[in-house]
This record gives C-alpha cells, structure tokens and sequence, in this order.
C-alpha cells in the first residue's frame, strides 16, 4: 500500500484543475467586461488604468493569502491550502477549523499530517464548515444589508456603532483560541504575545494612515502586521521556551 502524503501528486492535480478552471472563469468575466466597457463608450486608456490599479491592489491581499498557505503548508501540505485559499477560504477561518479538527482527531497542526484519515476529516471539516456562509451569502445577503443600511440611515452614530460591534463579535470569538492556550507554563503566553506584536503594528499603520494621509498603506497594514508577527514569534518563543 502506497505511503500517504499531503503533497502527492494527484492532490497536486486537483488543486491545478480547479485553480485553472476558476482563472479562465475570472478571465473570461474580464474579457466580457472590457467588451462591455468598449461598447457603452469608456476610454480605452481609462480601462487600461483600471485594470492596472485594480492589479497593483490586489498584491496586499495577495501577500496574506500567501502567508495563509505558507502557515497551513507546513502541516496539510501545500495543495489543500493552496486550493482552499486561492478559490474560497480565508486564513481567519482555514486555520481555525484546522486546528479544531486536528484536535478533535487526536493530531496536531504542528507537525506534518502523516494520517490519510485525520487529512480527510480536516478537509471535510474546512469545506463543510464555510457551506453555510456561502447559503447566507446567496440567500439572506439582500435582506441582512438592507437592514444594516436602515440601522445606518436612522441614525449614523449607531449604525457605526452597530458595525463596530459586528467586528468586535468576530474577533472575540477568536481570542478564545488565543488564552486558551494559557494552561501552565510561560510556552502558552507566546500566541498572546504575538497577536499583542500585530495589534501594535496595526496601529502604527492606523495611525500613519490617519496622521500622514497615506491612504494607499491601508491596503498593506495586514499583511505587513502579518509578517511582522510571524518574525516576531520567533524570540518571542525562545524567550519563553517554545518551540
């Protein structure tokens, strides 16, 4: 019986399949688009600038995608996180339901999965796990931003503070993952510290952003805070004793 492994050739040709079928989707949209634009009377040299800022600002969320499959590699391979976030998943959701289901399995994300069916449930369980976001998304999307925008149009202070509030929910529900860790030992601080380094580096850019007028860095601040945060745990861990 052949040795199973994350990086095995057919999981390689799954990922390239459906990743090329999403590009050639993307591309003909933005082909029929340009058309579009030609046949309304846009300016040829206005949809070419477009097109190249719409490009040139891609690259931010691009770069934490990459670090998104960069972090998940190490442990599903490199196919299941380069499928999972090139067409769908985002890290903030990827990583979690990973760690949950390994967990759940008796493994760890901290090591390569070596276990064909331990590999097969936390896929399961990232795919599975998003369907239902993609159900409210095309069916409730209407009806939850209409009444978001109603909550804004009465009276704006509160619709900020509404959405404020919406943000706030979502990351509380990832701390959890974070002080959870801390169960004896100085080793379950290093994520705390960490998600502090990123947090202080977000605000630098916040407030660069909002002092300088650099309104061009917003689109870089998270990934860049990302990096940040993964040199950072390195000492971080050898200080407290990680690995």
């Amino acid at each position: 019986m052949q040795e199973f492994s994350v990086n095995s050739s057919f999981l390689y040709i799954i990922a390239l399949a459906v990743i090329a079928f999403v590009l050639c989707q993307s591309l003909f949209f933005a082909i029929k688009a340009y058309r579009r634009g030609i046949a309304v009377g846009m300016d040829t040299k206005t949809l070419r600038r477009v097109i190249i800022s719409s490009a040139v600002f891609t690259i931010a969320p691009a770069i934490a995608i990459l670090l998104g499959v960069i972090t998940l590699s190490s442990a599903l391979g490199l196919p299941l996180p380069w499928l999972r976030l090139s067409v769908l998943g985002s890290i903030t959701y990827e990583l979690p339901a990973a760690e949950l289901a390994a967990t759940a399995a008796g493994a760890s994300m901290s090591a390569t999965i070596t276990d064909p069916r331990v590999f097969s449930t936390i896929a399961w369980v990232m795919t599975v796990g998003i369907i239902p976001g993609i159900l409210i998304v095309l069916f409730f999307c209407k009806k939850i931003r209409g009444g978001v925008m109603k909550v804004g149009q009465k009276d704006k202070k509160w619709g900020e503070i509404f959405m404020s509030a919406l943000f706030l929910g979502m990351v509380s529900a990832f701390l959890g993952m974070i002080f959870g860790n801390i169960r004896g030992g100085l080793q379950g601080f290093i994520p705390v510290l960490v998600m502090f380094c990123s947090a202080a580096v977000m605000i630098i850019f916040g407030i660069v952003v909002k002092k300088k007028k650099v309104k061009w860095l917003e689109n870089y601040a998270l990934p860049i805070s990302m990096i940040a945060a993964m040199a950072l745990s390195i000492p971080i861990s050898n200080w407290l004793g990680g690995r």
